[in-house]
C-alpha cells in the first residue's frame, strides 16, 4: 500500500493566526520565515542586535518592522509570539525576555543549554499563562504523524529496538560554533537532539542511558553515541557526528514488522513498513511545501486559538526531561560548558 501526505502546510493569507516576531535573524530563522511565508502566516517584525541586519532581513521577507534590539522586538504590540533563533546558550535569556514582555515563545532546539535553564523558561511561561514550545519541527511533519499512528496501531508488533543517526560533515575549525564550548558546541546538542527526541517520542523516557564520545581538541564532542533502555524492554541507539556525513536514516524494529525511514529521516521524506517476511505493507511519500518548518508554527497557532499553553506533540515537561537526559549524556562523556557547576 502506498500513501502520501497532503501538502497541508499551506494556509490562506488573512486567516486567523498569531503575529510572529523573529528574534535572531540567522540562517535557521531564514528557513523558518520562508516556511511561515509559504504557509501564509503573519510575520510582523524582526529583531537583531544590529539594526542593519534586521532591516536587511525584513526587506528579504517583506516584514513590516525591523527592530535594532531584542528588547524593542518583544515590546512590539503587534507581536504575539516570538521565534527564538539565536545560538542555544542565549535561548533561556532571550525566551525569558519575551515571556516577561507577555509574548508566547517558540524556541529553537536544543531548547536551552541544560535542564535547569529549560525548567526556568517552563516555569516563567506557566506563571504568566503563556505558551513555551520547543521548535522540534520534525515531530510535526506529516510522516512523523503517520509513524505515530502506525506505532499506536500495533502494526509493528512489540517494538524491540530503534536506531537513528544524525551525522554531518560541518567543520573542524576550532572557532566554529559547533566546536566552541562557550557557544554550547558539540554534536550532541546541535545534532543529537534530533535522534534522542525521536527515540523519546516513540519509546518514552529511558530507564538507563549509556554513552560514548570522541572529543575534539576544544573539548567539544565531535562524535557521540548513545544506548538507552526503555520501560517496555526495548533498546535504542543513536549516533551523532559533526565531522563525517553518514546515512541519516532511522528504523523502528518490531516483532511483526519494521519501519524504515529514508534519508534524511528528520526532514520531509518517505518511509516503508516491511513485514518480518519482507512484504512491503506501506510506502509513505511526503508531499510538503517548503522545508516543512511551518507545521510547528501551525500547531502553535492552533494551541493558542484553543486557549492552550502546551503542545500535545512535545509537552514542555518532556522538553525539560530531554534536556536533563542530554545533561546526563554530557556528564558521561565529560563535556561541560563554561559556567556550569
Amino acid at each position: 500500500m502506498t500513501s502520501e501526505s497532503s501538502p497541508s502546510g499551506r494556509q490562506s493569507p488573512g486567516s486567523s493566526s498569531p503575529r510572529w516576531g523573529i528574534l535572531g535573524p540567522g540562517g535557521i530563522a531564514r528557513a523558518f520565515t520562508a516556511d511561515l511565508r509559504t504557509a501564509g502566516l503573519d510575520v510582523a517584525a524582526v529583531g537583531s542586535r544590529r539594526r542593519e541586519t534586521a532591516e536587511a532581513f525584513a526587506a528579504d521577507f517583506d516584514i513590516p518592522r525591523a527592530h535594532g534590539s531584542y528588547e524593542d522586538l518583544v515590546a512590539d504590540p503587534d507581536v504575539d509570539i516570538v521565534y527564538i533563533a539565536t545560538p542555544h546558550p542565549m535561548h533561556a535569556a532571550n525566551a525569558l525576555l519575551a515571556l516577561e514582555a507577555g509574548k508566547h515563545v517558540l524556541v529553537e532546539k536544543p531548547f536551552t543549554l541544560n535542564a535547569a535553564e529549560a525548567a526556568a523558561v517552563r516555569d516563567a511561561a506557566a506563571e504568566r499563562g503563556l505558551l513555551a514550545m520547543e521548535a522540534m519541527w520534525t515531530r510535526y511533519l506529516p510522516h512523523m504523524v503517520r509513524i505515530r499512528e502506525i506505532v499506536a496501531s500495533g502494526a509493528l508488533g512489540e517494538i524491540r529496538a530503534i536506531t537513528a543517526d544524525h551525522t554531518q560533515r560541518i567543520s573542524s575549525d576550532p572557532a566554529h560554533r559547533l566546536n566552541d564550548l562557550a557557544l554550547g558546541g558539540g554534536a550532541l546538542l546541535d545534532l543529537g537532539i534530533y535522534p534522542v527526541s525521536f527515540v523519546w517520542d516513540i519509546l518514552g523516557e529511558p530507564l538507563s542511558i549509556g554513552a560514548s564520545a570522541r572529543l575534539g581538541d576544544t573539548g567539544a564532542d565531535t562524535e557521540i553515541a548513545t544506548i538507552m533502555a526503555h520501560e517496555s524492554g526495548a533498546l535504542s541507539t543513536t549516533l551523532s557526528a559533526s565531522r563525517a556525513a553518514g546515512p541519516n536514516t532511522a528504523a523502528i524494529i518490531g516483532t511483526d514488522a519494521r519501519l524504515e525511514i529514508a534519508r534524511v529521516w528528520y526532514t520531509p521524506t518517505s518511509f516503508r513498513v516491511v513485514s518480518h517476511d519482507g512484504t512491503v505493507l506501506e510506502d509513505f511519500v511526503s508531499d510538503v511545501a517548503g522545508r516543512g518548518m511551518q507545521y510547528q508554527a501551525l500547531a502553535a497557532a492552533r494551541y493558542l486559538a484553543e486557549g492552550r499553553t502546551d503542545s500535545d506533540v512535545l509537552p514542555i515537561d518532556e522538553t525539560v526531561a530531554i534536556m536533563a537526559a542530554l545533561d546526563e549524556i554530557r556528564a558521561l562523556v565529560g563535556v561541560r560548558y563554561p559556567g556550569e557547576a
